[in-house]
């Protein structure tokens, strides 16, 4: 059985060990651009949980990743994060979601500006790609394809595409099968690529592939059930940021559509699914399991 808290740990320092030496490379063009990399690295090295990359080093380890590979699972999974804190950076803007606080401190803008936090997400979101296509150590093939999916999870067809749908969805009632259609790309493509990306980069078969998009799909799913329901039941300390905002601004959630017994079981019935699609995988898959459960039942 993995440990997942020092798992997680682990990984996370190695990620944010990574990110912190990225943009200190970058000090000599930095101060050339005003508060603009300041603004990046305020919301990018303020702490987290670092799903998106854990989530990815995971599936390269369980399909049985190669040493040389391993520096190039490390920068997409890296860049994973950045394209992550762009949309945080964006959501929590007056024109989306208009939140003040994110993980425990003042929101991107709130310190620097809309309009430089509209440019730091932009930057975010770009160095990402510059990131994972200068990672080397694999196949430039199968990196261009891994950029390509990372790409259309991000965009229109993926997370941004799932926001509109989110905002469209306020202030009205909606089914079951929409608001599964606005998690899935909302939050679920990002969470999907990168088991995907993991898997690829490790070189995975066609049935592991396929058991890590299962896998992904999943628990992608579960999660933003799962911050629904925090949104209802957790509290604002433990979150690092305000609760309730979903029922203030008429949010179609699954609490909301389904209730908050039900939600909870879809959630438990995703997590299930995810953990046995790796039921031909063996011990090294142990942390995706782990993963899994705590997407479910984590408390912020």
């Amino acid at each position: 059985m993995t440990d997942l808290k020092a798992y997680m740990e682990e990984k996370r320092r190695t990620v944010d060990a990574f990110l912190d030496a990225h943009f200190r490379l970058a000090a000599a063009d930095q101060k050339n651009f005003g508060h603009l990399y300041e603004s990046m690295r305020y919301s990018l090295l303020a702490g987290g949980k670092r799903v998106r990359p854990v989530l990815l080093l995971a599936a390269f380890e369980a399909c049985g990743g190669k040493p040389e590979a391993e520096k190039a699972a490390l920068a997409v999974a890296s860049s994973l994060e950045l394209i992550h804190t762009y949309s945080l950076i964006h959501d929590d803007l007056p024109a989306m979601d208009n939140d003040d606080l994110r993980r425990g401190r003042p929101t991107n803008h709130k310190v620097f500006g809309d309009a430089m936090a509209i440019l730091a997400g932009d930057s975010l979101l770009t160095e990402a790609f510059l990131m994972a296509a200068r990672a080397g150590g694999v196949d430039a093939r199968v990196m261009l394809e891994i950029i390509g999916d990372i790409a259309e999870a991000s965009g229109g067809k993926g997370m941004a595409g799932g926001q509109v749908l989110d905002l469209e969805a306020e202030k009205r009632k909606i089914s079951r099968e929409e608001l599964e259609t606005v998690h899935r790309h909302k939050t679920g493509c990002l969470i999907l690529v990168s088991a995907t990306s993991g898997a690829k980069l490790a070189g995975a078969d066609a049935a592991r592939l396929k058991a890590a998009e299962i896998y992904g799909t999943n628990i992608g799913l579960a999660f933003q059930i799962a911050d629904d329901i925090l949104d209802v039941e957790g509290g604002a300390e433990e979150m690092g940021k305000a609760t309730g905002g979903d029922a203030k601004k008429e949010k179609s959630t699954y609490p909301s559509v389904m209730g908050l017994a039900e939600s909870k079981r879809l959630a438990q019935d995703a997590m299930q699914k995810a953990v046995d699609a790796l039921k031909d995988f063996d011990a090294k898959a142990d942390p995706l399991r782990e993963l899994a459960r705590f997407i479910v039942n984590r408390k912020s």
